[in-house]
C-alpha cells in the first residue's frame, strides 16, 4: 500500500502523538482493526510473532485483511484458513524453517482461494524503509529483470530497480517490554520492526509485561520503537506462543511437531481443525495458554532464559 506524500502528512497531523497511556485488551485492540485493513506484523518466521493479537483477530471474525511480513510462518496459515486474509506479501512463506514450504499456503494460492505475493527479503525491508521514510519508493540492485520498474541512476547511469513503499494501516508488534505510553524495548534482533511501526498509520503493541516508565527511562539505549508512534499496549504474558520471545521463551516445538503433522495429513482440514481447537473453543488468552500445556510453557521458559545463565 503506498499512499500520496500528502495523505501521509494528513493522517500525521491526525494522529494523537501525545504522551498519554494506552493500555487496552486484546478485544477492544481488535476492534481498531476493520475488514479490508492492510496490516503489518512484526518479528519474522518464528520469532516474536504478534500471535496473542492474530488470535484475537481471527476471533473477532476480520476478513479480507491485507497482511504484509518480513517472512511469514505458520500465522500466515492461519490467517488464510480462518478467512481473516485473503492476500499476504512476504519474502518467504513456511510452517517453520525446520517444517519447510507451507503445504497450507501452496493449496490456497494454487486454487485460487488466497494470494501469496513473493518479494525478496531486502525487498520487503526496503518497502517498509521507503514507508517510514515518506518517500514513495526506494532504488536497490537485486530483483532485476524484466517486469520491475527499473531506472537510469542520474548520478553512474546505472539501471536500478524501484521498489515502493508499504504503508499499512495497522502495525502489530510484539516486544519484551514497554511502558504504558508505548515506549517498546526490544531484545535480540529487531529485524524490520521500527521501520514498520514508522511507515504504518497505527501501531498495536503486544507485550509480555508493562514496566514503569523510570525502568525504560534508565536504559534508553534498548528503547527501538518511541510512545509517538504507539496507539495501544496489550500486556500479554507469552504473547508470541508457540513462536518464541527471544530471552524469555523458546518456539514450542513439540506442539509445533504436532501441527506440522497434522497438516500434512491434510492441510486444510487440519488446519481447520488447529482452529477450533485452539482459537475459537478457550474463552481467554489464558485458556489457550493452558490448552499448549504448563509444563512445555515452563520449558520453553526455561530454555528462553538459558542464554543469561553464568
Amino acid at each position: 500500500m503506498t499512499l500520496a506524500y500528502d495523505e501521509l502528512c494528513r493522517r500525521t497531523r491526525e494522529r494523537d502523538r501525545s504522551l498519554r497511556e494506552k493500555v487496552t485488551s486484546l478485544e477492544e485492540a481488535a476492534a481498531f482493526i476493520p475488514d479490508g485493513a492492510s496490516v503489518g506484523i512484526g518479528g519474522s518466521t518464528l520469532s516474536r510473532t504478534p500471535m496473542a493479537m492474530i488470535w484475537a483477530l481471527i476471533r473477532a471474525g476480520r476478513r479480507d485483511l491485507f497482511c504484509c511480513r518480513s517472512i511469514t510462518s505458520s500465522e500466515g496459515e492461519l490467517l488464510f484458513t480462518s478467512g481473516a486474509s485473503r492476500h499476504i506479501l512476504t519474502s518467504w512463506f513456511s510452517q517453520g524453517i525446520v517444517w519447510g514450504v507451507s503445504r497450507v499456503m501452496r493449496l490456497y494460492a494454487e486454487t485460487g482461494r488466497a494470494r501469496f505475493e513473493e518479494w525478496s527479503h531486502l525487498a520487503v525491508g526496503l518497502r517498509f524503509r521507503a514507508g517510514a521514510m515518506g518517500v514513495p519508493f526506494l532504488p536497490m540492485r537485486s530483483m532485476m529483470g524484466p517486469d520491475p520498474r527499473q531506472i537510469d541512476c542520474p548520478f553512474t547511469g546505472e539501471k536500478l530497480v524501484l521498489v515502493p513503499a508499504l504503508n499499512p494501516d495497522v502495525a502489530l508488534i510484539h516486544v519484551q517490554r514497554c511502558d504504558a505510553y508505548g515506549n517498546a524495548q526490544i531484545d535480540g534482533l529487531p529485524f524490520m520492526d521500527l521501520d514498520l511501526a514508522l511507515a504504518a498509520n497505527r501501531v498495536i503493541l503486544t507485550t509480555e509485561r508493562i514496566v514503569s516508565n523510570d525502568q525504560i527511562r534508565r536504559s534508553p539505549d534498548q528503547t527501538k520503537i518511541p510512545f509517538l508512534a504507539v496507539d495501544a499496549v496489550v500486556e500479554v504474558p507469552f504473547g508470541s506462543a508457540p513462536h518464541e520471545c527471544y530471552g524469555l521463551y523458546e518456539p514450542l516445538f513439540k506442539h509445533l511437531d504436532c501441527y506440522a503433522a497434522q497438516i500434512r495429513q491434510d492441510p486444510a482440514q487440519g488446519c481447520k481443525d488447529y482452529l477450533e481447537r485452539y482459537f475459537y473453543e478457550p474463552k481467554s488468552w489464558t485458556e489457550y495458554l493452558g490448552l499448549l500445556g504448563l509444563d512445555d510453557l515452563l520449558e520453553a521458559s526455561r530454555r528462553g532464559r538459558s542464554i543469561y545463565d553464568d
